[in-house]
């Protein structure tokens, strides 16, 4: 097994911040072939209301999109010394396999979980399905979209009642700004994103988050 500081130096090259943001420019270019960012009024999970609405699941099950997201992600996760990668279903499904995927061809192993809404009414009536990992390592907790975070709280909530587990960072491909990140940062769980809401209330690459992530 390969740990994260030796992936540092023996695996695959870890990019820089430009090829961060050359790469998250690709993924906003392709969520809008994919019609993963349309404009419009919608009403959110969280009851607030937008005028554009983000389908992350449409980009997270894409390959090329799911190839860009998890190679940055992936990244992320070396710098940061992550050993495990979960989240909340259904945001985080197609997205932990991918990464255990991905890390492994960067010969670094990943754990993955994902935590569902209520406990399974039968077999083994579990809510936390994958592995969490063991009380040495640090994790990830991801969501495609972070709002109010109501959907991230729940999973860190359940991980932290099962298991005692906190994790070290959060994750998502699109900050909207309305919390959320706040609220995690607040925890003590900073948050990493690609894209976020801008002020004009239109989606861009978070140049800023990724030059500071990728330093």
């Amino acid at each position: 097994m390969i740990v994260a500081s030796e992936t540092l130096t023996h695996a695959h090259h870890l990019m820089n911040a430009e090829e961060a943001i050359w790469m998250a420019s690709r993924l906003l270019e392709r969520a809008k072939e994919l019609e993963a960012l349309k404009h419009g009024v919608f009403t959110l999970s969280s009851g607030m209301i937008s005028n554009f609405y983000f389908d992350g699941r449409l980009l997270s099950t894409d390959p090329e999109s799911v190839s860009i997201i998890s190679s940055i992600f992936v990244d992320v996760l070396v710098r940061k010394n992550i050993q495990v990668f979960g989240g909340p279903a259904v945001g985080a499904v197609p997205m932990v396999g991918t990464m255990a995927l991905k890390a492994y061809e960067r010969q670094f192993e990943l754990k993955g979980f994902f935590v569902r809404p209520e406990k399974k009414d039968h077999g083994e009536y579990k809510r936390i399905e994958g592995d969490v990992g063991s009380p040495e390592d640090r994790r990830a907790v991801y969501d495609d979209t972070i709002s109010t975070g109501k959907s991230i709280f729940r999973a860190i909530e359940a991980i932290d009642e099962e298991h005692s587990f906190q994790p070290k960072i959060s994750m998502c491909i699109l900050n909207r700004e309305q919390g959320g990140a706040t609220e995690l940062n607040r925890r003590g769980i900073p948050l990493f994103n690609i894209l976020i809401k801008t002020e004009r209330d239109t989606v861009e690459v978070d140049r800023d988050t990724l030059r500071e992530w990728f330093a």
